[in-house]
């Protein structure tokens, strides 16, 4: 199955949401040409008019009616065989072109289209447009700015629903399109990817899938444990890192993750590693105490390298809608976040905060993640992603 089979398949609360509403919007003010024609009221009788009351006639005197002359019929000759007038006939009678029948897929596609029920884009259908973006997550500012991109040049104009979900999809394409960009690989040894995001996002697993996908491309990938207040958090990428032969560093309990990451940094090096991936705790954003922290590990880190952090991920949980939007705020002011990864696109509604982010910060998208599997994270592809979330085929 493909990624995009996968991702239309499992974002279905999504794209069910959108995909329905905007059947909905059409059906709302259009007339199907399959509905019967509506009767018109009978017309009320008409009363007679009174007519003038009948005089009586003069009798008319009996007079004999004259006899016409009788004449002889002249006899006309007739032809031996008929058969020589009727072919003349026929030569010189007009003679109408024959009409070309349609083929058959003509006559499919001509009945589909005008089967398919229209409606007029009108101010009051555009509304109902902005609040079904507004409720599957997009945002005010981004529902208001992808309707008037689709009124424009449309505006006035019967619209279908396929039309309509084409439109919206290649508006949702042209804002993802710049974002859409993998993480960038850069010839220092090791890059140092820090991974950060609220407690729950999915930040261990994404860690996982992503070192097993650059252990399968060749590059020798190390992972640091960061997250060392929680215990399930360690067993976790010790699993992974066994099923993709990638070593995992870690420390006692309640130790400071900050003393782990320079200690994983400097084996790393040693080690002539490609990559050093650091898991972090998840943190709350209104937690200042938890924030600190993150910035401290940042600070020794640059002890031993100072361009480290080369990749500061923020893995974002699809589930909680809009709020992601404040945490991409909070977590740029404290990490410097320099790209995405959006997780758990199969148990949401709630998709369309994607396009919000992108609208507003900007920043790359690298990776979306519909499943637990190792092949449910994949690269972020704008337009796969378009089609899936208005509920399209590829």
């Amino acid at each position: 199955m493909s990624f995009f089979s996968k991702l239309k398949e499992r974002m279905f609360r999504s794209s069910n949401r959108i995909g329905e509403g905007l059947e909905a919007l059409v059906a709302e003010g259009a007339e199907d040409p399959k509905d019967p024609p509506r009767e018109l009221p009978e017309p009320a009788p008409e009363l007679p008019e009174p007519s003038p009351p009948e005089l009586p006639e003069p009798a008319a005197p009996d007079l004999p009616e004259p006899t016409p002359p009788e004449l002889p019929e002249p006899e006309l000759p007739m032809p031996e065989d008929p058969a020589p007038m009727d072919r003349a006939r026929a030569a010189a009678a007009p003679q109408s072109a024959p009409q070309a029948k349609p083929g058959l897929l003509g006559r499919l596609f001509g009945r589909a289209q005008a089967e398919e029920p229209r409606r007029v884009l009108d101010d009051a259908m555009l509304e109902s447009l902005e609040e079904l973006l507004i409720q599957a997550d997009m945002g005010v500012e981004t529902a208001v700015r992808v309707t008037a991109n689709i009124a424009e040049g449309r505006f006035g104009r019967k619209i279908s629903t396929r039309e309509l979900r084409a439109a919206l999809a290649a508006e949702v394409a042209r804002i993802m399109e710049p974002v859409a960009r993998p993480m960038p690989i850069y010839p220092q040894k090791p890059q140092v990817v820090l991974v950060v995001g609220v407690n729950g996002s999915g930040k261990t697993t994404t860690i996982g899938k992503l070192a097993s996908q650059f252990k399968a491309a060749g590059k020798q990938v190390v992972i640091a444990a960061g997250d060392t207040f929680r215990a399930a958090a360690v067993e976790q990428l010790q699993i992974w890192g066994k099923r993709a032969g990638v070593p995992v560093l870690t420390a006692p309990e309640g130790s400071d993750p900050a003393s782990l990451a320079f200690d994983a940094l400097t084996r790393a090096r040693a080690e002539g590693a490609d990559l050093l991936m650091i898991d972090t705790a998840g943190r709350l954003q209104n937690r200042a105490d938890l924030m600190e922290e993150l910035a401290k590990i940042v600070r020794v880190i640059r002890k031993v390298d100072p361009t480290a952090p080369h990749n500061t991920l923020l893995v974002l949980d699809a589930t909680t809608g809009q709020n992601a939007l404040t945490q991409v705020e909070i977590f740029r002011k404290i990490a410097d976040v320099s790209g995405l990864v959006m997780t758990k696109l199969d148990g949401t509604a709630k998709g369309g905060v994607l396009v919000a982010l992108a609208d507003r910060f900007g920043l790359p998208i690298h990776a979306i993640g519909v499943g637990e599997q190792i092949d449910d994270l994949a690269p972020f592809d704008p337009e796969e992603f378009a089609r899936a979330l208005v509920g399209a085929e590829a």
